[in-house]
């Protein structure tokens, strides 16, 4: 590791090979703590290179217990994180108004590094026991329309990443690798990160795919549609500026969008949320993600289209439902 560290201390960078092959020996526990500790930093302190994030995603798909969910051509919708911007939990909601919504939805998750509820807590939160269990999973999605792939447990050699994670407290290339390595190996994905250099990265890897896809980010900073402002999309087949307006919403303050204080906290909004009773503006924010994954799973959907299928599936509480019965599944 020290000749590596020099080796980027330098400004060089690292090849496709050489980058996974070092995070197939960090997922080894080849290295210590502290080296972990500052292998991470370099990429907090200067940008992550496509060959790079490409060995990295690769390592860690070559490292995961995988799942075949291919019976149910599932989607993901997951952020990167590490925004910070303390949002309530918009993709997680997304999530279940899209499976309300009749769409099956293998959703990847983890807890919070550098916010107060992640995904993983919130579900947590609810009283849900996390399994890699392919049959209850199976169970999950069949029942529910959604089953929930906690990271950690698809994931086990990061299990020498995650302290020093915790310790540092801030987004790291592994916030950026997350949505990349589903252990489903979904075909079809919304995915939102936290700068537009992140948002081309993902354009190109996904390209390489055979992906149906959106990448998202909002020109303020947030890794999801936000409405605060105007949001790139990034598609298989395109990419585009839109506003809050060209999407049929009033655009929000960003104030509109802050979560709980805690994970209990976070928890009675999603909730409230749910079933029907947020306040307009986060009514309108999680519908416009929603709608997004919907019209990505059905390309033949206009956007309009897509946007009524998500409203019906929160207020008539199809997301609710998909909630609970994912819940006792």
């Amino acid at each position: 590791m020290k000749a590596i560290l020099n080796h980027l201390f330098e400004h060089k960078s690292l090849s496709k090979s050489e980058a996974k092959e070092i995070l197939i020996n960090m997922g080894q526990g080849k290295y210590n703590n502290s080296q972990i500790a500052s292998f991470l930093t370099v990429f907090i302190m200067r940008g992550i290179k496509v060959e790079e994030l490409e060995g990295f995603r690769d390592a860690m798909l070559e490292l995961c217990r995988r799942i075949d969910l291919s019976e149910f051509d599932p989607m993901d919708l997951c952020g990167t994180g590490g925004d910070g911007k303390d949002t309530f939990n918009i993709s997680t909601l997304a999530s279940f108004v899209t499976a309300g919504a009749g769409i099956k939805v293998a959703k990847h998750g983890n807890y919070g590094v550098s916010s107060i509820s992640g995904s993983s807590n919130m579900i947590e939160y609810f009283g849900y026991k996390f399994t890699n269990d392919e049959d209850e999973l199976k169970r999950k999605i069949d029942k529910a329309n959604i089953c929930f792939l906690h990271a950690p447990l698809f994931h086990p050699a990061m299990k020498h990443v995650v302290p020093v994670r915790r310790e540092l407290g801030v987004r790291t290339f592994f916030n950026m690798l997350g949505p990349m390595v589903n252990p489903a190996f979904v075909k079809k994905q919304i995915v939102g990160v936290f700068n537009l250099e992140l948002a081309r990265l993902y354009g190109y890897l996904f390209q390489q795919g055979n992906k149906q896809f959106s990448i998202i980010h909002s020109l303020d900073g947030y890794d999801e549609i936000s409405l605060t402002g105007g949001v790139k999309i990034i598609t298989q087949d395109n990419e585009r500026v839109i506003q809050p307006e060209d999407l049929g919403f009033e655009k929000l303050q960003q104030s509109d969008l802050h979560g709980g204080k805690s994970v209990k906290e976070a928890a009675e909004l999603f909730a409230n949320i749910l079933q029907g009773n947020g306040t307009d503006a986060q009514n309108s924010a999680v519908l416009a993600n929603a709608a997004l994954a919907i019209q990505t799973a059905r390309p033949l959907l206009s956007y309009s289209d897509a946007k009524e299928t998500a409203k019906d599936s929160l207020f008539s509480k199809k997301g609710w439902h998909a909630l609970q019965t994912f819940l006792a599944a």
